[in-house]
C-alpha cells in the first residue's frame, strides 16, 4: 500500500514561509577548546528551511536524518555542507541552524588561586542562502557596580550580577574564550564559582574601584571589536539585574556584517 505524502501536496495560498523545521532538539556536540583542544558538551538545536509558496509542508524527519550524517565530531566543522544538504533534500532556497550550548572553563580564584569550573552560554548560528553566514556568540555573567551610586553615597555603592552578550561574524578564526575574556575585561569584576575570604575581599574592592554603567560596557566592547580586523559585524548587549530596583538596566549596540 502506498502511504500518502501530504507534505508534498501543492499549496495554492501563494504564501512562502520564512522558517519551518524543528526546535529544541538536544544533541551531543564537540567544540574546539583553546586550552584542551576539544570539549564535549550538549546542545539545543533549532533547524529550519525556507518553504516555497507552492509546497504545503516540509519533511520534518529529514532534519534529524541528515543531522545524523554529521554526528558529533563532524557537525561544527561541517555546518555549510550540512545546510547545503538540507537545502537540496528539502528543495529549499535557504537553510538555518542555531546551536545553543554550555561551554565550561576552569577559572582560578584571583588571590587563593583555587580552581573551579564556570559555565558560559554560547551559540553558533549558521545560514545558507545565496552565501554561507556564521555568527558565534557568548553570554557572560559578570559583576557591575553603579558609578552614580558610588558618586553620591558616603559609604558603599550598589552592585548587581549582570550579563554581557557578544555575537560576532568574522573572517579567519575567533575563539569563544576571546569573546568571554573581552566581556569580563569590560565589567567591574569577573564572577567565579569558588571564592575564599581573601578572594571575596579582592572582588568586592575591585568592583568598587571599577564602576561601570551598561552604557560604558557596550561602548567599550564596541571599540574593541571595531579595532579587530577579523570582526565583520557584531551585536553587543549588557543587562544588569538591578539590586535596588525591580527592573533591569539595559544597553545594546548592533553593527551588521559587511
Amino acid at each position: 500500500m502506498k502511504i500518502p505524502d501530504l507534505q508534498s501536496q501543492n499549496d495554492t495560498r501563494n504564501t512562502m514561509i520564512d522558517k519551518v523545521g524543528i526546535k529544541g532538539l538536544r544533541y551531543p556536540i564537540v567544540v574546539e577548546d583553546r586550552a584542551n583542544e576539544i570539549q564535549h558538551t550538549v546542545a539545543d538545536l533549532n533547524i529550519y528551511v525556507e518553504l516555497p509558496h507552492h509546497m504545503r509542508g516540509t519533511h520534518m524527519s529529514r532534519f534529524v536524518e541528515i543531522l545524523h550524517h554529521y554526528h558529533q565530531e563532524a557537525l561544527i566543522g561541517n555546518l555549510e555542507p550540512f545546510l547545503s544538504e538540507l537545502k537540496t533534500s528539502l528543495k529549499a532556497e535557504a537553510a538555518y541552524i542555531d546551536i545553543a550550548f554550555p561551554y565550561f572553563l576552569t577559572k582560578k580564584a584571583p588571590v587563593s588561586k583555587i580552581a573551579s569550573i564556570l559555565a558560559y552560554d554560547c551559540v553558533f548560528s549558521a545560514s545558507l542562502k545565496d552565501e554561507y553566514e556564521l555568527l558565534i556568540g557568548v553570554t557572560v555573567p559578570v559583576t557591575t557596580l553603579c558609578p552614580c551610586s558610588k558618586e553620591i553615597s558616603d559609604a558603599g555603592a550598589h552592585n548587581q550580577r549582570s550579563k554581557i552578550t557578544i555575537k560576532v561574524s568574522y573572517t579567519g578564526f575567533v575563539w569563544l574564550e576571546e569573546l568571554i575574556e573581552l566581556a569580563e575585561a569590560t565589567a567591574s569584576c569577573e564572577i567565579y564559582s569558588l571564592l575564599k575570604r581573601v578572594d571575596e575581599k579582592y572582588v568586592t574592592e575591585k568592583a568598587y574601584n571599577n564602576p561601570k554603567f551598561v552604557e560604558d560596557i557596550v561602548r567599550e566592547i564596541t571599540l574593541r571589536l571595531q579595532s579587530d580586523e577579523r570582526i565583520t559585524g557584531f551585536f553587543v548587549e549588557s543587562e544588569n539585574a538591578e539590586s535596588i530596583h525591580l527592573h533591569n538596566a539595559y544597553a545594546m549596540i548592533s553593527r551588521p556584517g559587511k
